[in-house]
């Protein structure tokens, strides 16, 4: 365990010593760059807090106490050098719930990206472009269908990390298409009773999933908007395809992720973030019976994965 956590420690650490952040050429949402600008470099970042608390006595409509926390932070570091152009970013999330005077607080996000990516122009709104993404997870997940709540991941169980070499399109301001043909992606998996079980597509008992295969990731966002109606509203959209050149290429694993915010005032927003997955190797259960229960002994396969949040709080840009 010091080990993964020294691990993270130096992966935080070192981006932003590097003063890397969120986001790419594209992904400029919810953040204002700062206007002091040293070497061509543009910095800024987000730090977001949501809460929501219920409490309840003597409600005859029945009902149950409840607290959620949730908070995001997202910083950038993007440079421009005459033909060059190098983009980072980095993401973090964390939330928690947690319901009834006697419950635990159970997780309902948990997030670490970093993508750092390199590009050198080749023709007008073309460039040659190397890109790196690294994700995983702060703390244990668990399936709380199960009566017994097994743990089902972990910090690095699983961890992607996507390198790719390719062609980068930005035909316009806040969208840019990264067509990589030339991809390697590694997913680890470092708890050994979720190595054992072969989790997140790993073989039983090996900790490396490596795969060779085409990817894109195309990205769109806009804080910008001139009408009366949007002007304070922002919206990022990012979607990642990958397929693995040797194994079931048709089966393509699928990460959307759309963030969608109002700005009341200086320091209170309303955001809507949905993220949605599809991997073909990973197997999660589901209601066999479609009657909205998923109870053990469920069937296991490959689902379509889906989570929304929706989150009124405490919000700063720098």
């Amino acid at each position: 365990m010091k080990n993964k956590l020294l691990i993270v420690t130096m992966l935080l650490i070192f981006p932003a010593s590097l003063s890397f952040g969120q986001v790419t050429s594209g992904e400029k949402s919810l953040r204002t760059e700062n206007a002091d600008t040293v070497a061509g470099w543009k910095t800024g970042g987000i730090l977001a807090a949501n809460l929501s608390q219920t409490s309840l006595k003597y409600w005859a409509a029945g009902g149950q106490n409840s607290v959620a926390v949730n908070g995001i932070i997202s910083v950038f570091a993007n440079l421009k050098s005459g033909i060059s152009s190098w983009d980072n970013s980095l993401d973090l999330g964390y939330g928690v719930l947690k319901e009834g005077r006697n419950g635990s607080f159970r997780k309902t996000d948990d997030k670490i990206e970093f993508a750092s990516k390199y590009g050198r122009k080749a023709l007008k709104n073309l460039y040659y472009a190397f890109l790196v993404n690294f994700r995983t997870q702060f703390a244990p997940g668990y399936n709380y269908a199960e009566g017994s709540s097994p743990k089902i991941s972990d910090l690095f169980s699983p961890a992607y990390l996507t390198i790719a070499l390719g062609l980068d399109y930005k035909p316009a301001s806040g969208l840019s298409l990264f067509f990589a043909p030339v991809t390697g992606r590694f997913t680890f998996v470092t708890d050994k009773t979720l190595s054992a079980a072969g989790a997140f597509g790993v073989t039983p008992g090996e900790t490396v999933r490596s795969e060779f295969g085409g990817y894109f990731r195309g990205v769109y966002s806009k804080n910008d908007f001139k009408g009366e109606f949007m002007k304070n509203v922002a919206i990022t959209t990012k979607l990642d395809l990958f397929s693995n050149y040797s194994d079931k290429p048709q089966n393509v694993d699928v990460n959307w992720e759309t963030l969608i915010a109002l700005k009341v005032n200086k320091f209170i927003s309303v955001s809507f973030n949905t993220d949605l997955i599809y991997d073909d190797n990973i197997k999660v259960p589901f209601d066999r019976n479609n009657d909205g229960v998923v109870s053990p002994g469920e069937s296991i396969g490959s689902k379509t994965q889906f989570k929304e949040i929706l989150g009124v709080g405490f919000s700063y840009k720098f």
